[in-house]
């Protein structure tokens, strides 16, 4: 038997081992296929005048590397009436605010920074600006003091208000120093505006629930308002410092006064007046800076212009002066600044920037996507001839020709109807510059 089973067992061992010569051959011939293209490759390079790879798969990692410390791109715009950029913050800008001496522009970011910047470099090319470390925190929103020499923010994670002193040195820049305690927390809903009263008595912070919360400037509660709105869009002080007002769901605008006493005592808030007009929920609302006209935009799809120089102890209610139409706001969140002579209306819906002219009601100007993000801040500066806007990590200032268009038409009504010859004097050396202005932005109307 086992000499049968010999030619089988050999003819089997020789089968196996041809299968392994096979298997052998072709994993060589594999090795060397790629052997031969690394070479060639390696080859090609060094023709070129470029060194060998040493492995292609430290090349990939080399490629995921570079393309991890890149920083993401800065986005571009351009305008024929863009007037600067303001580029320092490394995150994401979300306020802003104006000193009211018109010094300086306050910014802040998810940086962990606030930058002050000086406006007489804005139409320069250089564009300076002093930064001030917000430790372990960062600031969403900021606003200057009356006296210019402090500000106070809004700490993100820690949910309250710090204030910031300005000390100015002998060089002329400034050391920013935290006060050593931050203002107890009182919110139980997100931060959606804060301020300080120009007459430096009180503080308002508001938030997206009902509460508006009045502060004395050491961090005392001295009165809380519900507004009975479901939530709270948008609250503001005026910059008379008589008024604090809302809205929100509601189709209207909530007017209180704050009242002090002869001796600056705090008294109480009061119910003043409302505007009402909207039929449907109010995004956002702006004062003039004399106080006396108010704008306000609504989901209904309208922008209106209303005069608040009204005894509302006497029952008198403010006018509405002029009803726009702005789809936009139908359909997403917009935000309203108003010039501060109320000639110009601005609203940002997205990254973009519409400018009417308040008295007629037209629109004049677009600026479309502005900022890389939805815009977060919108203002006039104090002279109200530049508009500035932020929204990523820039801010924006754009020339108000509108508003230089509704000086020229103002200036010459008035002096149709003047009669004193210093007056027309005065009236056609305004009507000049504001000429002058539009022609050299290449904006003057024929």
């Amino acid at each position: 038997m086992e000499l049968l089973q010999m030619p089988e067992l050999m003819g089997l061992s020789l089968l196996l081992g041809l299968l392994a010569l096979i298997a052998t051959a072709a994993v060589a011939r594999g090795w060397l296929r790629a052997e031969q293209e690394t070479c060639g490759r390696s080859a090609g390079q060094r023709a070129n005048g470029l060194p060998p790879d040493k492995s292609l798969r430290s090349k990939k990692q080399k490629q995921h590397q570079r393309i991890h410390k890149e920083k993401p791109q800065q986005h571009n715009f351009t305008h024929r009436l863009l007037a600067a950029t303001l580029k320092s913050h490394s995150g994401n800008i979300s306020c802003m605010d104006f000193s009211s001496n018109g010094k300086y522009l306050a910014t802040c970011a998810d940086d962990r920074t606030v930058r002050i910047w000086s406006t007489k470099d804005f139409l320069q090319r250089e564009h300076r600006s002093m930064r001030a470390n917000v430790e372990l925190d960062h600031a969403i929103l900021v606003r200057f003091s009356p006296d210019c020499r402090a500000f106070i923010v809004w700490l993100a994670n820690g949910d309250t208000l710090r204030v910031f002193k300005m000390t100015k040195r002998e060089d002329g820049g400034y050391t920013f120093t935290a006060t050593p305690e931050d203002f107890p927390k009182k919110h139980k809903a997100a931060i959606i505006n804060i301020g300080i009263a120009d007459t430096g008595k009180f503080i308002m912070t508001a938030s997206s629930d009902t509460a508006i919360i009045i502060w004395n400037l050491k961090g005392q509660a001295l009165s809380t308002i519900n507004t009975n709105q479901m939530h709270n869009t948008f609250a503001a002080i005026s910059p008379c410092s008589r008024f604090v007002a809302s809205c929100g769901f509601t189709p209207d605008v909530k007017v209180w006064e704050v009242c002090f006493g002869k001796k600056g005592d705090f008294q109480e808030v009061v119910r003043a007046f409302e505007l009402k007009g909207h039929s449907a929920a109010v995004h956002f609302f702006a004062f003039s800076n004399d106080s006396r006209r108010m704008a306000s935009v609504s989901k209904d799809g309208t922008w209106k212009l209303w005069d608040t120089d009204v005894e509302y102890k006497k029952q008198q209610d403010p006018y509405l002066l002029r009803t726009g139409r702005f789809e936009e706001a139908s359909t997403m969140p917009c935000r309203l600044a108003l010039s501060p002579d109320a000639q110009v209306l601005a609203l940002a819906s997205g990254s973009s920037i519409h400018l009417y002219n308040s008295r007629r009601g037209e629109k004049e100007e677009c600026f479309e996507q502005v900022h890389g993000e939805c815009i977060s801040d919108l203002s006039f500066d104090v002279t109200g001839r530049l508009l500035a806007s932020c929204g990523d990590r820039a801010v924006r200032l754009f020339h108000n020709t509108p508003g230089y268009r509704a000086v020229v038409e103002e200036m010459q009504g008035l002096l149709k109807r003047a009669s004193n010859e210093s007056t027309r004097q005065r009236l056609q050396q305004q009507l000049t510059q504001a000429q002058e202005a539009l022609k050299s932005l290449g904006a003057l109307r024929k």
